[in-house]
């Protein structure tokens, strides 16, 4: 009788193993034989990528990015829709790939041997290295012995290891200086340096050439480093999606769309040029005065925010159009204002951008009604306004999650607003929108805030 049951026993679990084999290869086999036919069929190209600012984000809540652009070309070019699905880290973009999680990599994905019996790299080849980021001027580095002696800033990990490296070819010299990537960023490094805290940080390539729209007196031409390769990438099965990936980049390179897409988060600049701080004539801060008079009393603003909102945004200039495609006097993205109902092609009307922003600053009013303290609600306000509502309630969620006050802007919200560009901040679980530069927002909030002091000890009510 136990032989009996032994053997019914062996023979259930043989029959249980078969079928999660079977199950595990039907799995396999249903991923193996995706390809582009079968995308098509679906309508729809799902893409991996990394919140960064190269590739992905989300910006006044929409979605942005060099990467995410051109796989949003390639995917219309194919007549698809296109859908995001986001990794922490090349490993995990890897591993989503072959379990057949998306169908693309839209990434610059490094190119390594091991990498090849799985994947095929397709699209454009980048070549990315790494470089001392430094202020123009007489006394930049043009030759990496220059870095004998000099105090350089770098986070751990690959920057860090380079530097090393270096140091010992050059029998050494280089005071290389660690900073926790837990508080400060890379990013940030690079901001020090353009604000003069620090005279050198090493970057990638592409990341230097990003924050160089932000700051340009950044000088970023020094290399440090050997080349390396990196391209989007295609699970081994998948032979005709790599095929046209590669050809819709030899036939795209040079489309005025992809010019366009590089043009805007490489080369135009960040910020709007602002003329001097003050120049009040008779009285009056702007020709649009009536129009902020008149629509601030709908939201209950002072009426002197509302026009220190236009001129950080537009310069007091209807005509702008920002390297986010923001338009008009209020800088509204193009779906916001779609959303508050301005009419197409009305985008830089003053009047329809000053009546639609107050609509929209309404909205955030309710959003964050919470915020008891009226002078504090306008911080996160002006906050979503920049950023969008995501990054706020992010910084919000961690606030709270790490003991602060998720109602208070200063020392508290705004903190962690800072702590969005670093990564491991804006992968905790709580948030979830992704990578966001903080820095911007905090610095535009405080140049609101104090603008409209100003206006108000100059301007009477």
């Amino acid at each position: 009788m136990k032989l009996r049951h032994l053997i019914c026993f062996c023979l259930l679990l043989c029959v249980g193993l078969f079928a999660c084999k079977s199950k595990g290869e039907q799995a396999d086999e249903a991923v193996a034989h995706i390809d582009l036919p079968q995308i098509q069929e679906q309508g729809k190209l799902v893409v991996l990528t990394i919140n960064s600012s190269t590739s992905y984000f989300n910006y006044r809540g929409e979605p942005m990015g060099f990467q995410y652009e051109l796989a949003q070309q390639f995917a219309k070019s194919l007549g698809l829709e296109l859908e995001v699905k986001t990794a922490k880290d090349e490993a995990e973009l890897v591993r989503m790939l072959l379990d057949g999680e998306g169908d693309l990599i839209a990434y610059n994905l490094a190119v390594t041997n091991h990498r090849k019996d799985s994947l095929i790299y397709c699209g454009e080849e980048n070549i990315t290295h790494q470089v001392i980021v430094q202020r123009k001027g007489r006394g930049a580095l043009k030759d990496v012995t220059e870095l004998v002696g000099k105090e350089v800033y770098v986070n751990r990990g690959k920057y860090r290891t380079r530097l090393q490296n270096l140091d010992e070819e050059l029998g050494g010299g280089i005071h290389i200086h660690e900073i926790d990537a837990d508080s400060v960023s890379a990013e940030d490094l690079i901001t020090w340096v353009a604000e003069g805290k620090i005279n050198y940080t090493v970057a990638t390539n592409e990341v230097a050439r990003i924050n160089r729209t932000y700051y340009p007196n950044l000088d970023i031409s020094l290399e440090i480093s050997f080349d390396q390769r990196s391209s989007w990438a295609v699970r081994k099965t998948s032979p005709l999606l790599a095929k046209a990936a590669d050809s819709w980049h030899r036939e795209n390179i040079n489309s005025a769309a992809f010019r366009a897409s590089a043009q805007r988060y490489f080369e135009l600049e960040k910020h709007t040029v602002h003329s001097d701080f003050l120049s009040l004539k008779d009285g009056k801060i702007s020709h649009f005065d009536d129009l902020f008079r008149k629509y601030a009393k709908e939201i209950g603003w002072d009426w002197r925010l509302l026009a220190s909102l236009a001129y950080t945004e537009s310069n007091f200039d209807p005509t702008v159009v920002s390297w986010a495609g923001a338009k008009g006097l209020m800088q509204l993205m193009p779906a916001t204002a779609r959303a508050l109902g301005v009419p197409a092609g009305k985008e830089q009307d003053p009047e329809e951008s000053v009546k639609a922003a107050t609509k929209y600053i309404s909205n955030l009013k309710q959003i964050f009604s919470k915020v008891a303290d009226a002078d504090e609600q306008v911080k996160f306000v002006l906050a979503a306004y920049n950023a969008g509502v995501g990054h706020v309630t992010d910084a919000m969620a961690l606030a709270e999650k790490y003991g602060h006050d998720k109602y208070r802007w200063e020392h508290h919200v705004a903190h962690y607003m800072l702590l969005k560009s670093h990564e491991e901040y804006y992968q905790d679980p709580v948030c979830k929108n992704g990578y966001f530069r903080g820095m911007e927002t905090y610095k535009f909030v405080n140049e609101v805030v104090d603008r409209a002091k100003a206006y108000q000890e100059k301007v009477r009510k």
